[in-house]
């Protein structure tokens, strides 16, 4: 899945460049600006939209059947096929609820900068995938958070923010973002290692504790025939 969704994504950029012959589209009406640039309620549009999509998805992963379908899909698809999951009917969900957020995340951002252009959020998949991992959500699937996951938005972006102000070159910046992957990989890694140790820890207890049990406090094995 993962092979095939970079090669989807390069061929929607392609089709993107060819659709728009390679150049920005800047004749906008001002409805499409208001969604990414108006305000309601005292906040900006972009905002409200990311807290009641936030609300949705916190909702279906927590409250419904098909949020536990997805944890179970994403830790052990074979395990949760044979609990009788749908795992192919989780996937599609789960990748066009995917492909429709991208879709609407292109949308704002189009929308803010008054412009449509095929390079506009080239890259910004390694953005996702930082944000994901430093928000406690595992590369391996099963595990994870929707607050986590917007935590680890805000942090990144406060990265970026931070590194933008100071003037840091785009391709330090590059180099920034993929240490902080790396670093959140690795600890996921070390998460991971250090449960399945404790897990094998407390087996070998439980197996030794029955054996334990049947000695007295002299050291001697119990023999009922003797006692």
């Amino acid at each position: 899945p993962f092979i095939t969704t970079l090669a989807m994504m390069l061929v929607a950029s392609g089709l993107a460049f060819i659709v728009a012959q390679g150049q920005s589209i800047y004749q906008v009406p001002d409805s499409f600006i208001w969604l990414g640039r108006g305000s309601s309620l005292g906040l900006p549009n972009a905002v409200l939209l990311m807290l009641v999509l936030y609300a949705a998805a916190h909702f279906v992963m927590t409250r419904t059947v098909l949020g536990r379908y997805l944890y179970a899909v994403g830790g052990n698809a074979e395990a949760a096929r044979l609990s009788g999951v749908p795992v192919k009917k989780v996937l599609l969900f789960a990748y066009t609820a995917s492909g429709a957020l991208a879709g609407l995340g292109g949308i704002v951002m189009a929308s803010q900068l008054k412009s449509g252009s095929p390079t506009y959020g080239q890259m910004y998949e390694l953005y996702v995938i930082a944000a994901v991992v430093v928000g406690g959500a595992s590369l391996s699937g099963g595990e994870g958070k929707v607050l986590g996951t917007l935590i680890g938005a805000f942090i990144i972006a406060v990265i970026q923010n931070g590194m933008n102000l100071t003037g840091v070159e785009s391709y330090t910046q590059k180099v920034v973002l993929g240490l902080v992957i790396l670093g959140a990989v690795l600890l996921d890694i070390l998460k991971r290692r250090g449960w399945q140790w404790l897990r094998r820890e407390r087996v070998s207890s439980s197996q030794e504790a029955p054996h334990a049990a049947d000695r007295p406090s002299n050291g001697r094995p119990f023999d009922p025939d003797k006692e």
